[in-house]
């Protein structure tokens, strides 16, 4: 079983490499991890007590779409539009040139 606690902690520590102009995919933090325990990546950034200084926004699928946030889709669409990411459809235009690594 998870500890939540402290893997929680741990997704919000390699987030916060995530540069502002950037993506990520809850897969590239799981993957970070030594995980497959994407969904739960996904709980983390659900639940992040760091926001907005921990930018869970800038946490996406790895089809390129948006995906859920805690404030909506349409804040978190917002966002990203603010750093520069262009969204188009609910997705991110130019995915792999913005796609954040670790």
């Amino acid at each position: 079983m998870i500890n939540k606690k402290s893997f929680y902690e741990k997704c919000y520590s390699i987030l916060k490499k995530v540069p502002k102009g950037k993506i990520t995919t809850y897969k590239e933090i799981a993957n970070a991890l030594g995980t497959k325990a994407y969904r739960a990546v996904g709980n983390a950034m659900n639940k992040n007590p760091y926001a907005p200084k921990v930018c869970c926004h800038r946490v996406v699928k790895t089809n390129g779409n948006v995906g859920g946030f805690a404030s909506g889709t349409n804040k978190k669409i917002q966002m990203l539009k603010k750093e520069g990411i262009k969204v188009k459809n609910g997705k991110i235009e130019n995915f792999n040139k913005v796609l954040w690594r670790f």
